[in-house]
């Protein structure tokens, strides 16, 4: 941010430092807490994304001097609701330099998350990254380099791995063959939007429209790109990537803790309006090849990952078995030939569930634990924080989330090429597909993308 804006935008506080003795936040003793800096912080109700939602969970352990988003309004008001007196910044290349924040927590759209991320790590912080994590495959193995190079501690902000009641009772009893052999999972999480075209506007004041495209290629504004940017493959992924982060995450977790993930991808969907058929994906995602001002991420898919070991982890926008009192658009069932149970952010149930005597529920306890790399499970952010102190692997790593988002991009690419794909998990690589493999990276603008 320049430094006029600068200036105009810390005139807020003197206000806001009367605030702080009100504040719990800010009236904690934080000399002797680590530094926190934001990159993203969606305003301070929480707009757009949940950037601002994990900035203040941060603020809450640690000691926030900085804040950083494309957006001033954005800026001022998480700078407002935390005291008024952080320093502001709208790039955070400038931010990383001045400020040497010993944490940083990036909740920018998902396309800018692997270059922060990285110059972040390379400043010497520890990073806790909203998902999904990653644009591409490549971008996976990236940042995957730079953490091991630097040894700093890594969060993904999936938060279904640290919630206890249900998902991680869910794997526990998966794996501690409570559902007997052969287990499946068919998991459920919705379709994107079928909107579009959208009519281009001017940039609303106060926002660097340039900076915020950043790495995607160069398009004229409107609100539905910023706001609803889940939707197009220049910055996400669709439903894939959004809500695929999470509970193909677990469904995988819970399948194959010791696989490297899937070998087959097979199935079937469909794009938005705004995709023609049998379209040059891979002219688009370069930046090469145009498409309506629209949304353009699948609606509809049904897709099988085929693991090693024979299970297949079923991905669809809805799920549904004919004849089998099978239903629902968003959850897990995790299905063996012993049993099987559901299970989304509400409920977990099903027979094995009902059966669990009290000595099964120490079991799973303790087995939980076990998935939490010996740590209690609770807060996603008192993890991350917990993992910094004793410089171990969070519950979300980047090892475990590169691979959780192979799968979710595996699945895509099989959807732009309308085709099954052969893949080799240890290579990283499709076998003998080279159409398949100019897809797992993609050009950057200059000046903007990832650099390992």
């Amino acid at each position: 941010m320049k430094a006029s804006r600068r200036n105009f935008l810390k005139s807020t506080a003197a206000a806001g430092s009367l605030a702080a003795a009100s504040n719990p936040v800010l009236a904690a003793d934080d000399s002797k807490k680590r530094t926190v800096a934001s990159i993203g912080v969606g305003g301070s109700r929480g707009r757009y994304n949940r950037g601002g939602a994990i900035a203040r969970d941060a603020a809450k352990l640690g000691k926030m001097i900085a804040v950083c988003d494309v957006d001033e309004l954005h800026a001022k008001e998480f700078n407002e609701a935390l005291g008024g007196d952080l320093n502001m910044y709208s790039d955070y290349r400038e931010m990383l330099e001045k400020e040497k924040p010993q944490i940083v927590t990036i909740g920018t759209p998902d396309h800018w998350h692997v270059p922060i991320a990285i110059a972040a790590l390379r400043s010497g912080a520890d990073v806790y990254c909203e998902k999904p994590l990653t644009l591409t495959i490549d971008e996976g193995k990236k940042i995957r380099k730079v953490v091991e190079e630097t040894g700093r501690v890594f969060q993904v902000g999936t938060q279904q791995r640290s919630t206890k009641g249900l998902f991680l009772t869910a794997i526990a009893m998966v794996q501690m063959g409570m559902l007997g052999d052969n287990v499946n999972a068919y998991v459920a999480i919705g379709g994107a939007p079928n909107d579009g075209p959208f009519e281009s506007t001017p940039v609303p004041d106060g926002i660097d429209w340039d900076m915020w495209v950043g790495p995607a290629p160069a398009a004229a504004y409107c609100d539905q790109r910023r706001r609803m940017f889940r939707w197009f493959f220049e910055y996400s992924g669709g439903k894939m990537t959004d809500w695929g982060a999470h509970h193909i995450d677990i469904a995988q977790w819970a399948l194959a803790p010791g696989e490297d993930g899937p070998v087959k991808i097979s199935g079937t969907g469909k794009f938005t309006k705004n995709v023609p058929d049998d379209y040059n994906w891979k002219a688009f995602l370069d930046g090469e090849a145009s498409l309506p001002n629209g949304f353009n991420t699948a609606t509809e898919f049904h897709i099988d990952l085929t693991f090693d070991s024979g299970s297949v982890l079923s991905v669809n926008n809805h799920y549904k078995r004919e004849g089998d009192n099978v239903d629902f658009g968003n959850g897990i069932l995790f299905e063996g030939d012993k049993g099987r149970i559901f299970v989304n952010r509400g409920k977990l149930e099903g027979k094995p569930v009902d059966a669990l005597t009290d000595e099964d529920r120490k079991r799973i306890d303790d087995k939980i634990i076990e998935l939490c790399k010996g740590k209690k499970p609770g807060s996603h952010m008192q993890n991350f924080f917990d993992c910094i102190e004793d410089r171990s692997k969070p519950i979300s790593d980047v090892w475990s989330h590169h691979r959780t988002m192979t799968s979710c991009h595996l699945c895509n690419i099989a959807l732009m090429l309308g085709r099954e794909l052969q893949w080799d998990p240890k290579a990283e690589l499709f076998v003998n597909d080279d159409q398949a493999n100019a897809l797992l990276s993609r050009k950057s603008r200059t000046g903007f993308g990832p650099v390992a």
